[in-house]
């Protein structure tokens, strides 16, 4: 009898670490395309909840301001390691991430780009994101 099942995941990007009924665990690590320069959308998730348990390195959210599809304006949060953030469905956000990250996902299995809305950024958007994630690293 198998008493436990033992999951990791040590490369690049977002992984599936297994899933159970209608939830989903994973792991995301640092990536490329999340950082600032990189960053070209912001989505949100209909139908779910998500959580995110920062385990290693840094990790700040970026929740989008939206307006009648527009966005105007960014919040961050700074996540702190073994503290669980959950982003309630329909609010647009991004992330960025150290080279060292590992972050705990955790959401609904049948989360994917069926229903989750992207707004893409526009040149301002991409400068408010900029100034706040500017603020939220102290550079």
């Amino acid at each position: 009898m198998k008493y436990v099942d033992i999951h990791s995941f040590d490369t690049m990007g977002y992984q599936k670490l297994f899933a159970f009924n209608s939830w989903r665990v994973a792991m995301l690590n640092y990536i490329d395309e999340l950082e600032i320069d990189n960053i070209n959308f912001v989505e949100a998730h209909d139908e779910s909840d998500e959580a995110f348990v920062l385990l290693q390195g840094s990790c700040i959210l970026y929740f989008a301001h939206v307006e009648q599809d527009r966005i105007t304006g960014f919040s961050y949060q700074n996540l702190e390691p073994n503290k669980v953030y959950r982003i309630p469905k329909g609010i647009f956000h991004t992330h960025t991430l150290s080279h060292d990250a590992k972050v705990l996902v955790i959401e609904e299995e049948n989360t994917s780009d069926i229903n989750s809305p992207r707004i893409y950024l526009n040149l301002e958007n991409k400068k408010m994101l900029y100034d706040v994630y500017r603020e939220a690293s102290d550079v």
